[in-house]
């Protein structure tokens, strides 16, 4: 099986957040492509099970070191990368990936021949419960002081669920940590299945680079990853959010956000959102850097 290393939301070379593409997997049972994420134990690790398009785009499948998951951000840039580098070989203006969520396309603008900055647009997004702040904070290991008080703490999907949690500043991003059994306990009281949220995204408008509007850092434990250096589907919901709450007075988004700076991966990601026709339509891009491929026996 040929596979490939690519860095997505990286500006350059080992930054962003890492991911394992292979090819020729359509013969691998499930077992062996969750074996193989584990081994590999990146955020995620993507199969591409079709070598010629299937229903409109190219079938993949999704795993965290722990589990399968039916949709995420950065693979679907990272694989996208590898459909139009290594297997389409020519500039096309999208790939249209089929995960389990549904078909997922991405656009490419290139420059100087290759590709440069990829946009997902998500699935619509599907509100949930506002969460009790108290509970939330503590299972953060933060005071309910920490939170930015004009703006509530919510669940949301545009794909993969996460509850987004707004903060005063760096210094409580910076601090915050994450208590699985307590964080439980929050989405009970709000009435949520406990596996309903796959993780948590905190945000605040203080930044470590003044060109970048937010900074963010997400928890998705319950599938192995116990921080996330670059979360595209994550950052779709907290840009479906950010529209829905009017942030800044706007119902509509166009910011950059940075993630992973606290623990050594900096990462750029690019939000375009806006409510049309009662509808909010919500984009994610970043750039996407190819380290290396190599073959599985």
């Amino acid at each position: 099986m040929r596979f490939y290393i690519v860095d997505v939301f990286a500006e350059r070379k080992y930054s962003g957040n890492q991911l394992a593409v292979f090819r020729d997997s359509s013969r691998l049972p499930s077992t062996t492509m969750q074996q193989i994420a584990s081994e590999m134990h990146y955020s995620e690790t993507t199969f591409i099970t079709s070598e010629r398009p299937s229903r409109g785009g190219y079938d993949v499948r999704v795993f965290t070191p722990g589990a399968e998951i039916p949709f995420a951000g950065h693979p679907t840039l990272g694989t996208a990368f590898i459909v139009q580098s290594e297997m389409i070989g020519k500039q096309v203006p999208a790939v249209n990936l089929n995960m389990k969520v549904g078909q997922i396309p991405v656009t490419f603008s290139y420059r100087d021949g290759k590709a440069d900055v990829l946009w997902m647009r998500q699935k619509e997004p599907e509100f949930g419960a506002e969460l009790d702040p108290d509970a939330t904070a503590k299972a953060l290991g933060l005071r309910a002081s920490d939170l930015a008080g004009d703006l509530p703490l919510m669940e949301l999907s545009t794909g993969l669920p996460f509850v987004i949690v707004p903060l005063k500043g760096l210094d409580a991003t910076r601090r915050a940590r994450f208590d699985e059994s307590k964080f439980m306990g929050a989405m009970e009281r709000a009435g949520l299945p406990k596996r309903k949220a796959e993780g948590v995204l905190v945000f605040s408008p203080e930044t470590y680079r003044k060109e970048n509007d937010l900074n963010v850092r997400v928890f998705v434990p319950g599938v192995g990853v116990p921080e996330d250096p670059a979360t595209g589907s994550g950052n779709g919901c907290l840009a479906a959010y950010l529209v829905k709450n009017r942030f800044r007075g706007n119902d509509h988004v166009d910011l950059r956000v940075e993630q992973g700076y606290e623990i050594g991966r900096r990462s750029l990601l690019l939000l375009k959102a806006g409510s049309e026709g009662g509808k909010i339509q919500v984009n994610v891009g970043g750039q996407v850097q190819f380290v290396g491929k190599g073959e599985f026996p």
